[in-house]
């Protein structure tokens, strides 16, 4: 758990693992650092993981005024920089993805592999027109309103019938988080920063071998949207989470962690038969 600040700002980020090929994990919007506890044991056993907080996010420092990915993309940068990683696997899941794209597309010498979970090239005028309604309810204050208009679309209906117990703890956990204003206008910030992101014409730029996870029951990046990810980025992988909604990782932990650490960990993914 450590601190550093860059024009000014904090940032806050963790390191697990002592040895083992370099992953840093980067947060969908909600997401904070504190969201990946449930599989540091098991990513940290053979591997130096990363995680930290964007801008906007966790302890990191809240913002003022709008910006645009350029300013999570720069944070990576120089948190990359400073602990002196030559080379790494970026895994990236929603917004995170998208940061992670464009940190690969900005250096590519120093993203050996690029995995990106329920994430997509492009902010289409479809999912703009969802941020602008979850910006429109946050406005409003009322915590309870923003979570039913966020998170059950992130969940599949399989998952939020099955585990029903576990969504209610989360609700009133959410419900209680998103009634804090600041928290509300961060989430506006993060969500506005995406606005007029896209990378689609330049995904052919990319170069290191990619795995594209997508889910069968994401109700909020499409597969239709990471089919355009697999179809441009010409050394990529594509897998399906069948029976998953956006938030695949908490949905289908043990096929998420298999498909990340997996393909993290590959000595050769050229491998013929």
């Amino acid at each position: 758990m450590a601190e550093f600040n860059i024009n000014g700002k904090t940032v806050y980020y963790e390191v697990h693992g002592k040895s083992g090929p370099a992953i840093i994990i980067l947060n969908g919007i909600m997401m904070s650092t504190a969201s990946w506890k449930p599989f540091i044991r098991d990513f940290s056993r053979n591997n130096v993981v990363v995680l930290v907080d964007f801008f906007d996010q966790g302890k990191s420092q809240t913002l003022t005024e709008p910006y645009d990915h350029s300013v999570q993309v720069e944070l990576l940068d120089e948190l990359i920089e400073r602990l002196w990683i030559n080379e790494a696997t970026v895994m990236g899941i929603s917004y995170g993805g998208e940061i992670a794209l464009q940190y690969a597309l900005a250096h590519p010498n120093r993203v050996t592999k690029l995995i990106l979970a329920n994430t997509c090239a492009r902010t289409s005028p479809w999912l703009k027109k969802i941020g602008d309604g979850w910006n429109e309810v946050a406005k409003t204050g009322n915590g309870y309103a923003y979570y039913l208009t966020t998170i059950p679309v992130i969940y599949s209906t399989e998952f939020f019938i099955r585990r029903a117990e576990w969504m209610e703890g989360r609700e009133a956990y959410l419900t209680e988080y998103f009634s804090n204003k600041e928290v509300l206008e961060r989430l506006i910030r993060l969500t506005d920063s995406s606005v007029g992101y896209d990378v689609t014409s330049r995904l052919g730029e990319i170069t290191c071998p990619t795995l594209v996870i997508s889910a069968s029951e994401d109700g909020l990046v499409p597969s239709t949207e990471q089919q355009i990810l697999a179809d441009g980025i010409k050394n990529s992988v594509y897998v399906t989470i069948n029976g998953s909604g956006h938030a695949s990782m908490y949905e289908s932990p043990l096929a998420f962690a298999s498909l990340v650490l997996g393909f993290a960990n590959l000595y050769d993914e050229g491998i013929n038969i």
